[in-house]
């Protein structure tokens, strides 16, 4: 990607409900683990920070002293714990972050208007980018027959759906 706002929020997780009595919250993670969530201490501008973090069937149990009883848990649900793009590890030329790539204009190597970046799967047998086009319609392609080195991203024409 040519062009990353460093201070675009990147969600790592999003708080999904209420662990116990004492304010602990259950997490699903956006990111690869624990330790990637680990690395961050405080979250969405300083609003929240993380004490403790430990594993959990669903994803992680997190103790963030800003949040101090099951209320405050259960009305915290859906708060993404977010963190500026700058403070994620550089990567190499051939990666990117999915936050860098939802909504990058696409167009197929045959020169149609295609839509854009709407979501990424992970398959066992590869990931899938699924592209919204301007009306609303869906359709998945392989990421391996996209070029998302610029903007906007070339995909190959065969792999194109109406």
């Amino acid at each position: 990607m040519d062009t990353v706002d460093p201070d675009k929020p990147v969600p790592l997780a999003v708080i999904i409900g209420a662990h116990g009595v004492t304010g602990e919250v259950r997490l699903k993670l956006f990111c690869e683990g624990l330790d990637s969530l680990k690395r961050h201490k405080s979250f969405n501008g300083g609003a929240l920070t993380l004490k403790s973090v430990k594993p959990h069937k669903m994803g992680a149990i997190a103790r963030i002293p800003e949040i101090t009883d099951r209320n405050g848990a259960e009305a915290a649900r859906g708060t993404e714990l977010t963190i500026p793009r700058s403070a994620l590890p550089e990567l190499d030329s051939d990666e990117f972050y999915h936050i860098d790539i939802i909504g990058l204009r696409c167009v197929s190597d045959a020169g149609e208007e295609l839509g854009k970046i709407f979501a990424i799967y992970e398959f066992g047998a590869g990931d899938v980018i699924e592209i919204e086009r301007a009306s609303g319609k869906k359709f998945m392609v392989p990421v391996i027959a996209i070029d998302m080195r610029n903007d906007p991203a070339i995909v190959e024409a065969e792999f194109v759906e109406e």
